[in-house]
């Protein structure tokens, strides 16, 4: 089995920071997985935020680029985002995702969820 356990979500005013971390754990060789966070906000549908591939490269969604930065530590099977100038809209629940597409199968994998509020 494998588990994504996200932390660091809470309450904020716009403007401050706030880094998520997300500890993938069980059955997973975490350097050959794609990483990324994704976001849904109270009636809208989840969204991808930011994604870093088992090679390191990263991707961001462009309500996010220069604010949030994505990062992965392959020796403790972590996975952070780090988000600043955070404002009322980055209001939502945060999931973190292990991604992995082999010959025959696709692997993908979410944790629970970690709340971040931003108040104006």
């Amino acid at each position: 089995q494998v588990q994504l356990v996200e932390s660091g979500g809470g309450l904020v005013y716009a403007g401050g920071s706030l880094r998520l971390s997300c500890a993938a754990s069980g059955s997973i060789n975490f350097s050959f997985y794609g990483m990324g966070w994704y976001r849904q906000a109270p009636g809208k549908q989840r969204e991808l935020v930011a994604t870093v591939t088992s090679r390191g490269s990263t991707n961001y969604a462009d309500y996010v680029k220069g604010r949030f930065a994505i990062s992965r530590d392959n020796a403790k099977n972590m996975v952070y985002l780090q988000m600043n100038s955070l404002k009322p809209e980055d209001t939502a629940v945060y999931y973190c995702n292990a991604d992995r597409v082999t010959i025959t199968t696709h692997y993908s994998y979410w944790g629970q969820g970690t709340q971040v509020t931003v108040s104006s």
